[in-house]
């Protein structure tokens, strides 16, 4: 299927590092509103580019347009390209408000289109291992689960030397005004939300720790932190913590009547998922000592290299999204399923320091598992 790219920036040299994974994704062409930083990205990856939006959508062949533009663009963005009867694959958030977010929903399904939202390594073979082994009860019932979100103390990195491979600069103003939240949860709220179901309510508290970044001012001042309790439909609670401030820690621990289930790292498509069961000895409760690593469930079509952010392949959203368009479906990452990711991150993120109790309105059909991991 023929795709456009809008936004050149650090993230869209991800998208292209796996595109040669996606043989049924053809590249037609890229734009950026900043024509310079559009020439050096099509330069780098040898593709044609645009001069707007408008000249990709000319281009009566391009099915798909992927949103890799900030944030706070995707709403007009994504709703110009449903207007002129696009799919759209938008980077995260789907829009920064929830009334947006489902108006875009809304447009796409009244027109006929599928609009789905990153991140998409709930398609990975690491959640799908782990998926598969929750729906085989490896641990029993699941009672409880911790998500860790956790990116180290950024603010005193050398981010401002982070440079992607066609020479664009980690956006960290973007970033640190967007927040923490909206910028990662969503790699653990796609994963609960296919594994338990809808949420039915999120309780959180999100606060700003280093409001002294850098020296610029930045509008706004987002949570650099945020912790929520979700609580979902089929009784499963879990604790979710973002941060841009606490050590590294991308695991997640899932805690059943017979055992855990856990992994180091979603952000590694190939990571091992590992079993810990609990035993009972005398009278005490006991974990076994020594844990062991399930088989992966593969796709044997992907080829990733765990390298950096590139171990995630950034473009099998984009394929899903595709594949569901060629083959009259609805993609894994549906309009729905991607609003009420939407939501949960929104409701994260705007918690305050007070905290909130927030009552999802939002509700998905259920995701089907990938064919190789059934």
């Amino acid at each position: 299927m023929r795709i456009g790219i809008l936004g050149c920036g650090f993230v869209a040299d991800l998208y292209m590092r796996t595109l040669a994974s996606h043989p049924a994704l053809e590249l037609v062409a890229a734009a950026d509103h900043d024509p310079q930083r559009a020439r050096a990205f099509a330069e780098h990856w040898q593709i044609p580019v645009k001069a707007s939006l408008e000249d990709l959508l000319r281009d009566e062949s391009i099915r798909i347009i992927v949103n890799l533009t900030n944030p706070r663009a995707h709403y007009e963005l994504n709703r110009q390209c449903l207007n002129a009867g696009r799919h759209v694959y938008c980077e995260k958030p789907l829009a920064m408000t929830y009334e947006e977010a489902l108006e875009l929903v809304e447009l796409a399904e009244s027109r006929g289109l599928q609009i789905s939202a990153a991140p998409c390594s709930v398609l990975g073979e690491t959640a799908q291992t782990l998926w598969k082994a929750l729906r085989e009860k490896r641990v029993g019932p699941v009672r409880l689960v911790y998500a860790e979100m956790d990116d180290d103390l950024v603010p005193l990195a050398p981010y401002r030397k982070w440079i992607s491979e066609s020479g664009a600069p980690w956006p960290w103003k973007d970033e640190f005004e967007i927040g923490c939240t909206l910028e990662h949860a969503g790699y653990y709220l796609t994963w609960l939300a296919a594994f338990f179901g809808p949420a039915e309510s999120v309780t959180a508290v999100a606060s700003l720790q280093y409001p002294d970044k850098c020296e610029e001012p930045l509008r706004p001042h987002s949570p650099d932190f945020s912790v929520a309790v979700i609580r979902f439909a089929e009784g499963v609670v879990c604790r979710l913590t973002c941060s841009l401030v606490a050590p590294h820690d991308h695991a997640l621990t899932v805690v059943g009547d017979r055992g855990l289930l856990g992994i180091k790292d979603c952000w590694f498509y190939r990571e091992p998922v590992k079993l810990r069961k609990r035993w009972k000895i005398r009278r005490r409760m006991l974990f076994s000592p020594i844990a062991r690593r399930l088989p992966l469930q593969k796709d044997a079509s992907q080829t990733v290299s765990r390298k950096g952010a590139a171990a995630m392949d950034f473009m099998r959203g984009v394929a899903e999204l595709a594949d569901a368009v060629d083959n009259g479906r609805t993609s894994r990452l549906s309009p729905r399923f991607s609003l009420h990711v939407t939501e949960m991150a929104l409701a994260i993120h705007n918690a305050g320091e007070q905290g909130s109790h927030y009552r999802m309105r939002s509700r998905f059909e259920p995701m089907p598992p990938m064919p190789w991991a059934r």
